[in-house]
């Protein structure tokens, strides 16, 4: 009884609509009783009884539909076990592995951090994700597990099945352990996993797609190429970069951009999979991540651009939040997007999320420190070159560093998928229905949090100013004139 009861609930929003039928049951009861119960029907009379049965007919039909809706609604919300519910406990009548395994397909390409953002993100809304990840080393010393294993580089491919899995901290450890002694010596515990995987299935791409059922992850993980990449750069006067290792070093002596990228070996064939899965895609998210050494070098694989620009879902690119010294210096939020394009062609970005800019000062003057700036979003530029902005929240501070927040760029990709869904009519889809429960009460927790937040700021005062200028510089103009001045003082000292 206990939980019969607890239907009625106020969170549960049921009693609104039980009280609307009772309502329109007792209305069309008047109307029929008084049909039966009048000798003579004057055109009042009549009038009467009519609109009494019409409307209370009507609150029933209405309040029988909205009922069974936000029952399914319930059921779909206890079916989400993925994070810790508030909203009571009805027990769920719609198995939950199956809710998300009908959720939306996304695909995800790039690698490092910012990759991973966006992994964290969407695997509490779907469980159709496909990483396709960069298959590179980052210019370290290659260590004595790969020596000794004969691997790829694989350290986007670990990331990102610790970003997909269910225990983060425990998958890293295992992805990341090394053996302190005896014959398996600074072997590291992930590599000999994949490595293992490679030689029982007899092929690298399927020991990594197999992760999804042995580690319970999340989706899928498909790295690009089973061929080695090497990311070669071409700058503006002509010079040839081979290393990816050397890319930030010549850029910084030779003070010349970035031209263009290119693969060795050039025609570096996809893994088994990946074209398919792109073909698949309702949404295809593209970055972020370093420009020239994450996001486009995935694009340069052999079909890959084909096939997003062929594919008919959402194509939406992440904007980075800062410049990178070395890569995208002085850039602006078109320059990015026409590297891309100049790279893969037109009609592989439909969407573009871009920051609202809002990131504390102090945090912004360490960046600057090491050469990179905050990002700047010239939105006409963007809107010109046919591509539709979307401007979200999409910052957070992760200790020192300024990350990308999952639940914010989660959230601004299924808000669209979800606007599609309504403009297609799928407001009674129990896909659309999770999806649309899942954004909103994610939506109040970036509320909750982002007052949390403000709470523990430092408090700035504002003065009224007859220029305009951006939100930002609003906000925080007193602060950023402070910091100013300080270096001002410390660089006269020394």
């Amino acid at each position: 009884m206990k939980g019969f009861f607890r239907w009625f609930n106020s969170k549960t929003k049921i009693k609104r609509w039980i009280v609307l039928i009772i309502l329109g049951i007792v209305l069309a009861c008047y109307g029929m009783s008084k049909l039966l119960v009048e000798k003579q029907l004057g055109f009042q009379e009549l009038a009467v009884i009519i609109v009494s049965f019409v409307v209370g007919f009507a609150f029933v039909v209405i309040g029988m539909i909205y009922m069974q809706k936000r029952t399914l609604e319930i059921l779909v919300q206890e079916s989400d076990t993925r994070k810790e519910k508030t909203n009571g406990n009805v027990k769920s009548l719609i198995f939950n592995k199956k809710v998300y395994d009908e959720g939306p397909n996304i695909v995800v390409i790039g690698g490092g951090k910012g990759l991973d953002s966006v992994l964290k993100g969407l695997k509490n809304y779907t469980n159709n994700i496909t990483a396709i990840v960069t298959v590179s080393d980052y210019g370290e010393a290659i260590t004595d597990s790969r020596k000794e294993l004969a691997t790829l580089p694989l350290d986007d491919i670990k990331s990102s099945i610790v970003a997909l899995s269910s225990n983060e901290t425990m998958m890293k450890t295992f992805m990341e352990y090394q053996y302190p002694d005896g014959k398996l010596k600074s072997l590291c515990l992930g590599d000999i996993y994949l490595s293992g995987m490679n030689r029982i299935l007899g092929d690298f791409s399927s020991a990594v797609q197999n992760c999804s059922e042995i580690l319970n992850i999340t989706g899928k993980v498909y790295p690009v190429t089973l061929d080695e990449m090497h990311i070669c750069a071409e700058l503006e006067d002509g010079t040839v970069v081979e290393k990816r290792e050397n890319i930030l070093n010549t850029v910084m002596d030779k003070v010349s951009k970035i031209n263009r990228v290119f693969l060795q070996p050039h025609h570096c064939a996809p893994a088994p999979g990946v074209i398919e899965a792109i073909q698949k895609a309702d949404a295809i998210i593209i970055g972020p991540g370093s420009l020239y050494t994450n996001v486009i070098p995935n694009l340069l694989v052999k079909g890959v651009a084909k096939a997003i620009k062929e594919n008919n879902g959402f194509k939406i690119y992440i904007s980075n939040l800062m410049t990178e010294p070395g890569q995208t210096d002085d850039y602006k939020l078109s320059d990015h997007i026409k590297a891309i394009e100049e790279h893969a062609g037109k009609g592989i970005i439909d969407y573009c999320i871009y920051d609202t800019g809002e990131i504390i000062p102090e945090f912004i003057r360490k960046y600057n420190q090491e050469g990179a700036e905050l990002l700047e979003a010239d939105t006409s530029k963007v809107k010109d070159m046919g591509i539709k902005l979307i401007q979200r929240n999409l910052s957070c501070v992760d200790g020192e560093k300024v990350r990308h927040d999952p639940d914010g760029i989660a959230l601004a990709i299924i808000q669209l998928i979800c606007e599609d869904m309504k403009f297609r009519d799928m407001q009674n889809d129990a896909q659309y229905v999770m999806l649309h429960e899942r954004a909103k009460e994610s939506k109040k927790q970036i509320k909750r949090k982002a007052k949390e937040e403000s709470k523990t700021k430092p408090k700035t005062t504002k003065k009224k100013t007859t220029q305009k200028g951006s939100k930002f510089s609003e906000k925080y103009k007193e602060r950023i004139e402070s910091i100013k001045e300080s270096d001002k003082k410390i660089k006269k000292k020394k």
